[in-house]
């Protein structure tokens, strides 16, 4: 047990050292591994803030083009892109008089403008005026089937006023392998007379974009997306994502991931950018590795160095503990002094001071022992007085009963009740069931005095009467109302004892219908004066003591009352349901 009990000393001067050693360190480590953390969330933030801002540059390029080529078709710029007053209007030419060489024209100026864009756009000239159709593709293959006049958007183009329509991403029909495209329409209209000539179509590749993010990263690449207005996918990396609502599919979650939007000049869209942040705390992984090894090398410092101070600690602890075990066995001259100039060393002194006088506390607890034991046979002895006395009333009852004295014995059965009550020693405590028990014997003694003019009236919830109260407080409280209240009356005295229930306490309230007392009279009840005089018992000034003593001072006994009207006492205290 001794040595269990130096493990422990050592124990906790350990685990001191450590924290005071380890903790401060440990809490700066971490602040500063989440410092960095935030800090490299913060700088990639705007890396990718500025990736995605020169992304967005190069996507509205493309989609301005778009927008350019049906404009100089619509305007009519020749091929050599110069306003010449013959000849500046090869497509609207075409689309009036459809011959090889309004044909040739249209067919070259606008493949010359496709070879200067990368070759992603593809034209499709659809001519309302009667001729044949015109279709510029330089690497994609077109369908000669299909009928753009069946088209959905189409008829609503024609049936519209507007001269331009921007369509999102969809498949491209007129090309024969069915890519997906963004297109810009525009009607052509002539020039001089207003009548409408054609729509021209411009269909770019979604796959332009992947020619804009030919700078970003593999892995970048796959998390960039393009959203419309209608929080539809306009492009993904995974073709069958585009066209499905974004927040169903692929929104990454900002907990768990740095995301930058950022929306595009030419359309009502916005471009997507997200890193995990998982994989932005590579470096972060290698810190806290760093911080790890760390703190293992600083617990093993503490750990020597808390070895080190228990050994020095618990060696003068060691030496006092043989000198205590010497002092039990009474060799108090084999103590040894102990030359350690701290608190241990000042101890031992005293140590050894206090062992010379414990022979004489031995000796003196003995003779207490002696007088202890005394005073238990006196104690056993007046144990018999009180069961002397419960013989002897219930030999008055048998007696009366004898007699037929029914008011002696109901009044000596009360009496040994009451006797029985007061004298109980076990706790202080009681269930107000058992108070009001005694109540009602003891007004059962006093109605033989009065000729039973005394009436009780009781109003308490039964769930009340298991709750626990100080024994022996509501007694004096109805004897000051019978003597002080009920006696002088000429007609019945009645008195009510109420309890209810206040939040977490119990109000318990003691009325009478006496005579009542003036505010001097009171002062003299609490202060404990009328009942000295007159040699009544318990005063109202020992309740309140003995409540406060129990519970407080927010708890006790308050009186109001006035002449004539009788008087009520009102008592506060907390509502114990269980005795711990």
């Amino acid at each position: 047990m001794k040595h269990a009990r130096l493990l422990r000393i050592k124990y906790k001067i350990m685990v001191i050292c450590i924290t005071v050693i380890i903790l401060p360190v440990l809490v700066m480590t971490i602040s500063s591994y989440y410092s960095s953390e935030r800090l490299l969330a913060q700088n990639y933030t705007n890396l990718l803030t500025d990736l995605s801002k020169q992304t967005n540059i190069r996507i509205d390029e493309f989609l301005k083009e778009i927008e350019k080529i049906t404009l100089l078709a619509s305007n009519g710029l020749s091929n050599n892109l110069s306003a010449t007053h013959e000849g500046s209007f090869p497509i609207q030419d075409f689309l009036r008089e459809g011959d090889e060489q309004n044909e040739i024209a249209a067919y070259n100026i606008l493949m010359n403008y496709i070879m200067m864009k990368d070759r992603v756009f593809s034209i499709y000239l659809y001519n309302l005026n009667g001729g044949q159709d015109l279709f510029v593709s330089p690497n994609q293959p077109i369908d000669p089937d299909f009928k753009v006049a069946n088209e959905l958007w189409f008829k609503k183009f024609m049936h519209d006023n507007d001269r331009t329509i921007t369509l999102t991403t969809r498949i491209d029909e007129q090309l024969a392998n069915k890519i997906l495209a963004v297109s810009h329409a525009r009607k052509i209209h002539d020039v001089a007379s207003g009548e409408l000539l054609g729509v021209i179509v411009v269909s770019i590749d979604i796959k332009f974009i992947e020619i804009v993010n030919r700078n970003l990263q593999e892995g970048l690449r796959s998390r960039f997306m393009i959203v419309d207005e209608n929080d539809k996918i306009v492009y993904n990396v995974n073709d069958r994502l585009i066209g499905t609502l974004f927040r169903d599919n692929v929104r990454p979650p900002e907990s768990l991931n740095v995301v930058v939007t950022s929306p595009l000049s030419q359309q009502k869209w916005t471009t997507y950018l997200y890193m995990p942040l998982d994989e932005l705390t590579a470096d972060g992984k290698i810190l806290g590795h760093n911080l790890v090894t760390l703190a293992i090398v600083l617990v093993l410092f503490a750990a020597i160095i808390s070895i080190f101070l228990s050994h020095v600690i618990t060696t003068p602890i060691k030496k006092l503990l043989r000198n205590i075990a010497l002092v039990e066995k009474g060799q108090f001259e084999q103590v040894e002094h102990i030359r350690s100039r701290d608190e241990i060393g000042h101890l031992s002194v005293r140590f050894n001071k206090m062992s010379h006088e414990l022979k004489r506390m031995v000796e003196r607890m003995q003779q207490e022992e002696i007088e202890k034991a005394k005073a238990e046979m006196r104690a056993l002895h007046d144990q018999i007085k009180p069961h002397f006395l419960y013989n002897t009333l219930g030999s008055v009852k048998w007696i009366a009963s004898m007699q037929q004295a029914d008011k002696i014995v109901e009044m000596t059965d009360a009496l040994i009740s009451m006797l029985r009550y007061t004298t109980r020693s076990d706790g202080t405590l009681v269930t107000i069931r058992e108070e009001i028990d005694n109540i009602a014997n003891y007004v059962t003694i006093q109605n033989v005095r009065y000729y039973d003019c005394i009436q009780m009236k009781y109003e308490i919830e039964d769930r009340l009467l298991d709750y626990h109260m100080p024994k022996m407080i509501l007694q004096p409280i109805v004897e000051n109302a019978i003597f002080h209240g009920l006696a002088e009356l000429e007609e019945d005295g009645v008195i009510t004892i109420r309890i209810q229930p206040r939040g977490r306490d119990i109000v318990i309230e003691v009325c009478d219908n006496g005579i009542g007392m003036d505010q001097h009279t009171i002062q003299n009840f609490m202060e404990d004066k009328l009942e000295a005089d007159k040699g009544t018992g318990i005063g109202l000034h020992n309740v309140q003591r003995r409540i406060q003593l129990h519970f407080g001072k927010p708890y006790g006994i308050q009186v109001a009352s006035q002449i004539g009207e009788g008087t009520t006492f009102t008592m506060l205290l907390p509502a114990i349901i269980e005795i711990t």
